[in-house]
């Protein structure tokens, strides 16, 4: 994050560790009690905390709650799924979907329009299962799991346009933080049995907004924006390098 006080990165050379980047939460103590981490969600207990936030925010909205897929951790190539921690405890959790050859979960309400951008030869990806525990730097932790997921998307696997399905009340709060664009208007989302519009995020559009963001003279005092909670670029190669590896100890370990 900008405020680079409070940014701790673990040892490079930890060995088989899923952390890939860690913050504070305000000014923090001697004992780092508010410093959260950002983890890939492989290993059981963040699998299972992940699965239980997910649980009770979306049922707390009304909607039917999802899981993280059964086969996170043997299918790399199709979903990275992320858990942002706090003393030991999940609260937030967002998935990468890559496009693959099972698709995309949101073609199930917008078939046509993913099809659409196939053809036209997008690298396509979806960010997708986002729950974020309610408090007071819930922005915070949801700049960090978005940045993350981003680099991923991007870095690892060169997505050009990234998807999102949200719920029709909460567009213009994706416009305002994010700069989302609306691709399709709402349509009912089987999975949650609610309705969901479909926004699109150019991959160049966030990399602009990141860039712009490492310049505080470039941005309102009071931006609202996610980008401005973002990581700065000495930061993202660390988490970049840790994401190539993380993923390369999960790809050896679906041919073990």
């Amino acid at each position: 994050m900008h405020s680079s006080e409070h940014i701790h990165f673990p040892p490079a050379a930890r060995p088989r560790g899923a952390e890939l980047a860690s913050f504070h939460l305000g000014p923090c103590g001697q004992d780092g009690t508010r410093r959260v981490c950002i983890e890939t969600a492989h290993a059981e207990h963040h699998h299972r905390g992940a699965n239980r936030l997910l649980h009770q925010r979306y049922s707390w909205r009304g909607y039917r709650p999802v899981s993280l897929p059964v086969d996170a951790g043997a299918a790399v190539s199709e979903h990275l799924p992320l858990t942002a921690s706090r003393d030991g405890t999940v609260i937030g959790t967002l998935t990468v979907g890559f496009d693959s050859a099972r698709g995309l979960n949101c073609e199930a309400s917008f078939s046509q329009e993913v099809q659409a951008l196939r053809a036209e030869g997008q690298r396509l990806c979806e960010f997708t299962k986002l729950a974020v525990q309610a408090e007071q730097a819930s922005a915070q932790v949801l700049a960090a799991l978005f940045h993350v997921a981003f680099l991923a998307a991007r870095k690892l696997h060169r997505v050009d346009l990234v998807l999102l399905e949200v719920n029709p009340r909460h567009v213009r709060y994706y416009q305002r933080v994010l700069g989302a664009e609306v691709l399709c208007q709402a349509r009912n989302n089987a999975r949650v049995d609610a309705p969901a519009v479909l926004l699109a995020l150019p991959s160049t559009h966030i990399r602009r907004q990141l860039d712009e963001a490492v310049w505080p003279e470039r941005r309102p005092a009071a931006s609202r924006s996610l980008y401005a909670q973002a990581f700065n670029r000495a930061e993202e190669s660390a988490i970049v390098a840790r994401l190539t590896a993380r993923l390369g100890q999960l790809r050896a370990g679906e041919h073990a």
